[in-house]
């Protein structure tokens, strides 16, 4: 089977079947990014989304990637002209989504290792505008070390040398600053990693001169992004997909229809990052709090409400539950009628549900397996996290109990009963199967069911502030609630009581 390269690509009959191919015209654009990291994500997610907006003649640049780790080969880009193929499989709008895009925006990809000297080099391109990353959580951190090192250890290290090569071959002309946009998965990752460049500025002895260019030339973005990105997939589908590609992609990556990276910025970065514009899931906002209280609340907050009844209900998989009419029921009802209103920040109504809608349509997303068992994993903390502030807000604005949530409360408690075999570590037991339960908190809810009746384990469980950082029993009428749904799960199982929940059987007033 032949190759994915510019030259197939180029051969490639403008009406070939669902293939989105790549033009002349987009492998000859100029290269305006570099990219620190060669994953799943940043091929799935901004690699993608740029070319998604070079297509349509917008943005209109390339990506020079650094690879910065040992591991892994980056020969596949080079045998392949830096091209691969993003296979989009989801649900969007309710609606079963399968395209095939073969991607253009990676120009070429350099070894900091081998070929820092190239790096630098580009460094002072007059083309460059924007500084991507993705080195994992653990990659914006301070590393005491020399810059002029070829190369520096760190990725700060790395994009300092960079930024203080472009100041030097511009002269600290402040009109060639660059946009960083990091993606790494931490809170205010721009604002992190601005302060570890300008500390090892200082360390360096790189003069003042420089240090208020760094400051006043460059803008370091706060972001979020969110795309499930599985990268290959199994032997079998791989295989599969290759054979209806007519082609072999070393690289080929598969990823969800749903897509967000919300960068935080004013009016100059939005020039810059004109692909915003056109580019499907991608913000621009001077404040992007809202996105990460949506994504907090609605998607992770529902999850974690979710799990245990979706478990006690007989579902494996996320993909399971929304096969359940009154599963889905509540997980619709759950998010819009309790979670959203509950959010600690103020959210547009719109944005809100349209939000919740997408999330939906992700958990219906037939090509993932999600288990549940998996998204219970430190279930507790996650439920003080994500939860208990909207659960608080809540009651600050409606002064009622939510019923969704006293249900989904009432079904963590259920799941918690457990033999602690070990620190952390517990067995549960339903419908008849047992299954693992690992959280810090197993041992303590051991005790709890050893020795305590529904009602009185209700009452520990949510006056301990230990676990909450608030006493929950507070709360007018969310404990007696709680303790009903508890006790009904445990006398007529969870599809009766989820059955009940939705047909009044109880007298729950918000369905």
């Amino acid at each position: 089977m032949t190759t994915l390269t510019q030259k197939l690509a180029l051969a490639a009959p403008a009406t070939a079947t669902a293939l989105a191919w790549p033009t002349a015209e987009m492998l000859a654009l100029p290269e305006k990014v570099l990219q620190f990291g060669t994953g799943v994500l940043l091929r799935g997610l901004p690699d993608f989304m740029i070319d998604e907006a070079n297509r349509q003649g917008v943005f209109n640049g390339r990506i020079v990637v650094v690879k910065s780790t040992d591991g892994g080969d980056a020969t596949a880009f080079d045998r392949q002209d830096g091209l691969y193929t993003v296979s989009i499989r989801g649900v969007d709008d309710g609606q079963p989504v399968e395209e095939n895009v073969v991607c253009a925006s990676i120009s070429r990809v350099l070894s900091a290792k081998s070929q820092w000297a190239e790096v630098l080099s580009f460094a002072a391109s007059p083309d460059l505008q924007v500084v991507i990353s993705n080195t994992t959580e653990v990659g914006i951190q301070l590393v005491n070390e020399d810059i002029h090192l070829t190369p520096p250890q760190s990725f700060p290290g790395k994009l300092l040398a960079v930024l203080y090569q472009r100041f030097q071959a511009f002269k600290g002309d402040v009109s060639r600053g660059l946009v960083i946009v990091p993606t790494e998965l931490i809170p205010d990752n721009g604002r992190k990693l601005e302060a570890i460049v300008l500390e090892l500025a200082h360390r360096n002895d790189l003069g003042s001169e420089f240090i208020d260019w760094l400051e006043v030339a460059n803008h370091f973005c706060n972001t979020l992004v969110d795309r499930i990105v599985p990268g290959r997939p199994d032997a079998a589908t791989y295989e599969q997909l290759q054979a209806d590609l007519g082609y072999q992609d070393e690289l080929l990556t598969v990823a969800e229809a749903y897509s967000l990276w919300a960068i935080e910025g004013g009016e100059q970065v939005r020039n810059i990052l004109s692909f915003h514009s056109v580019a499907r899931g991608v913000v621009v906002r001077p404040d992007i709090t809202m996105f990460r209280e949506l994504k907090l609340r609605l998607l992770n907050g529902t999850h974690t409400l979710s799990y245990a009844l979706a478990h006690l209900m007989g579902c494996t998989t996320v993909r399971e539950a929304m096969d359940d009419e009154n599963l889905t029921r509540f997980i619709h009802n759950l998010m819009l009628a309790d979670l959203l209103p509950g959010i600690p920040y103020a959210v547009d109504e719109k944005v809100g549900q349209r939000f919740g809608m997408q999330v939906l349509d992700r958990f219906r997303n037939p090509y993932l397996e999600h288990r549940w068992l998996a998204i219970a994993m430190q279930g507790t903390m996650k439920m003080q996290m994500r939860n208990v502030p909207t659960l608080l807000h809540y009651y600050k604005q409606h002064q009622a109990v939510p019923h969704y949530m006293a249900l989904g409360f009432a079904a963590y408690l259920l799941f918690m009963r457990n033999t602690a075999s070990a620190p952390g570590v517990g067995q549960g037991e339903a419908n008849g199967q047992t299954y693992a339960i690992q959280d810090d908190r197993a041992g303590y809810f051991a005790d709890l069911w050893a020795r305590l009746s529904p009602e009185e384990l209700t009452a520990a469980a949510l006056r301990n502030t230990a676990l909450w950082g608030q006493d929950l029993t507070r709360l007018p009428g969310f404990t007696n609630w709680v303790s009903q749904y508890l006790n009904q799960l445990l006398e007529e199982g969870a599809p009766s009581t989820l059955a009940a929940f939705f047909t009044k059987k109880t007298a729950v007033v918000n369905s």
